[in-house]
């Protein structure tokens, strides 16, 4: 037990004693917490280019004008003659949506007629075309309630709806980008930083021997929890600190969470070991976190449905860690997800731990080789 603390021990100095680790490790996952998030502040998409096609020319459609360019999610950029000019403009990509106000707006509304608006939007980017619509919508209807109110000056006041539909989102509460996206991203920071850190040890390491690397099981063991301390400060560090600080849902089942995200860290560490062992030099770390970060994360499903992905792809996915531990930290964490919920999650991390924890130990406990191997 001795030679595995010691094992720990010098994992811990290794870490802090390598520029490039200490900064990928731990530099990298604060850096992160606090850059990544600021994209997400405001949580959906602002300022967007909105076009207005005003073929009424009346103080009503002024006024309607005036709402809109008052919105935060968009900016009327312009005012073309016709809509079809407007659509020109939006297939050019100079804006995201159009709003058509016909001719005759006012005496329809003024004479208790139904008005109507054209609507359209940009499905090319659809987060920020069903940003930019609904906020429009949201504004349009808004007007549409104060012309009621002339409305009633003519005709009467109108019948009052007999229903009316309350919307209450229950774990996405902003129903923001920030909210849906930055939780998984975060297990992805984590994941992927520790990997980057192990395979510059260990690439490192094997490029000064000069020969495949090779370590008695005390030792392995040492290195893989030290490895693990700091992939678990990562995950809660996330999980809590910068969730609290950015604001996004969370504290759901703290106890869930800590067996999960231990699960999911030892399935990572046994995961990165395994990868690391064929890494020749630090560099082959880098060049491998480059390449797999975002099919990594939309192998995960949280963006992108499974349903919609390919079943090969479903299955191959299942043996990424970041697969199961990125569902199970968002369900846990976010949602308060209860273990009995999570349990197919929390079996896939114990088997890729075993799989992943065989073959690390057969590639780095295996006998020493006198020129370099795969």
């Amino acid at each position: 037990m001795s030679a595995v603390w010691r094992s720990l021990r010098q994992t811990l100095l290794a870490v802090l004693g390598d520029r490039y680790a200490i900064v990928v490790m731990v530099g990298a996952v604060i850096l992160y917490s606090f850059f990544y998030p600021a994209a997400y502040r405001h949580q959906v998409a602002g300022n967007l280019p909105v076009l207005v096609v005003d073929q009424d020319h009346s103080a009503t459609s002024r006024e309607l004008l005036r709402i809109l360019d008052g919105l935060r999610v968009a900016r009327v950029v312009g005012q073309p003659a016709d809509l079809d000019s407007a659509r020109r403009q939006l297939e050019a990509g100079h804006a995201e949506g159009i709003v058509l106000i016909p001719a005759n707006l006012e005496r329809d509304i003024l004479r208790g007629q139904p008005a109507k608006l054209v609507l359209l939007g940009n499905g090319a980017y659809l987060g920020r075309a069903s940003w930019v619509l609904g906020s429009i919508a949201d504004a349009l209807g808004t007007f549409g309630r104060d012309a009621a109110v002339t409305q009633a000056a003519f005709m009467g006041a109108p019948q009052a709806a007999p229903v009316t539909l309350v919307q209450r989102p229950l774990y996405n509460t902003q129903e923001g980008y920030g909210s849906a996206i930055v939780p998984g991203v975060a297990e992805l920071i984590v994941h992927q930083t520790l990997l980057m850190g192990i395979g510059v040890l260990l690439g490192g390491r094997r490029l000064v021997l000069g020969r495949r690397l090779h370590f008695d099981l005390p030792t392995l063991a040492g290195m893989a929890m030290g490895f693990g301390l700091i992939g678990l400060f990562g995950l809660f560090y996330y999980a809590g600190f910068t969730a609290w600080v950015q604001d996004y849902p969370r504290g759901g089942n703290p106890l869930g969470q800590l067996l999960g995200g231990t699960l999911f860290i030892a399935a990572t560490v046994a995961f990165g070991l395994f990868i690391g062992s064929f890494f020749c030099t630090r560099e082959r770390a880098f060049q491998y976190i480059i390449a797999t970060s975002i099919p990594l994360f939309f192998l995960a499903n949280l963006s992108w449905p499974a349903v919609m992905t390919p079943r090969p792809l479903v299955w191959l996915a299942q043996l990424l860690p970041t697969t199961s531990g990125i569902n199970l930290m968002v369900r846990l964490n976010q949602m308060d997800a209860r273990l009995d919920e999570v349990s197919r999650e929390l079996a896939t991390l114990a088997a890729l731990l075993v799989i992943y924890g065989g073959l690390a130990i057969w590639r780095l406990h295996g006998r020493p080789s006198g020129g370099v191997r795969p």
